[in-house]
């Protein structure tokens, strides 16, 4: 694929991925399968043209925002489409949210149309009243929920639209996606890509490390909302004319065991957080991988234990990756045939890498550094933090907070985040150091380390999840640490817990895990 064209213009991203397969006759091809039935290419590529002509008839223009809020469905992939093809912007949001992060999302993307679902709805509309924006909601299966002023259902308003569209032209630095940040770690922002992104990272990661062609059917176990797995089953996969998996449910081992009997998918787009569930479910052993030729992680670092157990007990290969919204998707990875556990892989073709000091000078192979990383999919900005994008964005050049460090054969290992890092006693400590050692721990299941505030001093708090049965107390699990680790990174604080707080996208909520960090005593166990 070209991301643009001589004349300064970029590719509508509808027509680059979805409209493409009808013109090379796939419009017959199942372009996603679920619960709700097979759904074509030429199917779709309707459903979208009469999707967009409705977001007209709402007066949604070229560069408004349009914030889907959905469940995974054939209306959320159309209405993805249809918003590109019209040459607006999409965002999207978790369906399971609180009415006040919704009403930040209203102000801060200021969308004239928000795409929503019955379950959602109510939440929405507390959002509207306690946000400042005031834009119509499209109601999809809003079924006999009585829709008030500035509501609109989805199914008859599309139902009576026309069925084609001209894909609108976009300029080559017009806006297309607003990819969010996670929130892990605060408020999140929106990166603002053209539509280059997605192309860069389609032919660099898609095809060139996953080797994706029309026979793939991919299976993502995260939500749509986070880009992570929409591009990979809903976007990456229409670029070969492969085929999606989508279904409303959250997503469970149960479920990803079932889905994975019933469409026999040939990729599973996974996290860690399932990869350990899928593991520890009763029926793990008596489960059928065989149609899956790899399987990704992203998302959350990935303990070599699990990654070793996961290959020795479905025989999967699994490609773990790093990838970020402010450079689209992933852009280190481990490929197939060349995995090394415990790594996050080496650099996808077209973007490159460089490990740096705190003044931006490269660090020689075998230390940590901050990951820097060029390709055509950085991001332009993050929307309305100029602080912020001047110390992350330049160019084509990302500088994250990621510490990472490179072998001398070219493979990454990560380190945590900068911004995380722990000043205890007067010495930094890394937290994913500590969460790394926790994790070799047989009776540990996953952890995270974080800041703790006592007496004014900061303390490094573990809070960690056991596997089922497991009797060990804090204390033994701080011995464990110290046997293997320097004092001063022994936590003073170690909490055991049923689970950890995640975001929407499956991260662990460390904001969250901060704020419940406890400021009194030193060590024990909670339920």
């Amino acid at each position: 694929m070209n991301a643009q064209d001589g004349s300064g213009t970029s590719p509508n991203l509808a027509s680059t991925f979805l409209d493409r397969n009808l013109r090379e006759g796939r419009g017959g091809h199942a372009a996603l399968v679920g619960p709700a039935g097979r759904h074509t290419y030429a199917e779709l590529a309707v459903l979208t043209n009469r999707v967009g002509n409705a977001l007209l008839e709402l007066g949604v223009g070229a560069h408004d925002r349009v914030l889907l809020a959905l469940a995974d469905s054939v209306e959320f992939v159309a209405t993805w489409y249809a918003v590109q093809k019209i040459g607006a912007v999409t965002a999207e949001v978790y369906t399971f949210l609180q009415p006040k992060d919704y009403a930040y999302f209203l102000d801060y993307t200021t969308a004239p149309v928000v795409v929503v679902d019955g379950p959602t709805l109510e939440r929405m509309r507390a959002a509207v009243i306690a946000s400042r924006a005031r834009p119509t909601l499209m109601v999809v299966n809003a079924g006999e929920t009585v829709l008030g002023d500035g509501e609109v259902a989805f199914e008859p308003l599309v139902s009576r639209q026309p069925a084609t569209l001209e894909a609108a032209s976009r300029a080559r630095d017009d806006t297309a996606i607003w990819k969010f940040t996670t929130g892990s770690t605060g408020r999140p922002k929106a990166c603002v890509h053209t539509s280059r992104s997605p192309i860069v990272s389609h032919d660099g990661y898609a095809r060139g490390v996953l080797g994706m062609g029309p026979e793939d059917v991919v299976l993502p176990v995260p939500k749509l909302f986070f880009g992570y797995a929409r591009d990979l089953a809903a976007l990456f996969p229409f670029g070969v004319g492969a085929t999606g998996v989508i279904f409303a449910e959250r997503s469970t081992p149960e479920l990803i065991f079932e889905l994975i009997a019933r469409y026999r998918p040939t990729i599973l787009v996974n996290v860690p957080t399932m990869m350990q569930a899928m593991l520890d479910h009763p029926g793990a052993d008596r489960q059928d991988l065989s149609c899956l030729r790899l399987c990704t992680s992203a998302g959350e670092a990935l303990p070599e234990p699990l990654q070793h157990r996961w290959t020795q007990a479905f025989g999967v290969e699994v490609l773990d990756g790093i990838g970020s919204s402010e450079a689209y998707h992933i852009y280190i990875s481990n490929r197939p045939g060349r995995v090394r556990p415990g790594s996050i892989g080496e650099v996808v073709p077209g973007y490159a890498a460089e490990v740096v000091d705190d003044q931006g000078a490269p660090v020689s192979d075998g230390q940590i550094g901050r990951l820097w990383v060029h390709g055509e999919s950085a991001a332009l900005m993050y929307w309305g933090d100029d602080d912020a994008s001047a110390r992350t964005f330049s160019a084509n050049l990302v500088m994250s907070e990621d510490l990472v460090e490179r072998d001398g054969d070219g493979y990454f290992h990560y380190r945590g985040r900068a911004d995380d890092l722990l000043k205890v006693g007067g010495i930094w400590v890394a937290p994913a150091e500590i969460e790394r050692c926790l994790a070799t721990h047989p009776d540990v299941v996953e952890c995270a380390v974080v800041a703790a505030e006592r007496d004014g001093l900061t303390r490094g708090c573990a809070w960690v999840v056991l596997r089922s049965g497991a009797r060990v107390t804090a204390e033994a699990l701080q011995a464990f640490v110290r046997e293997r680790l320097a004092p001063h990174k022994v936590p003073r604080e170690v909490r055991i817990v049923s689970a950890l707080p995640r975001t929407g996208s499956g991260k662990i909520d460390r904001t969250a895990l901060r704020e419940r960090s406890p400021a009194g005593d030193t060590g024990g166990r909670v339920a």
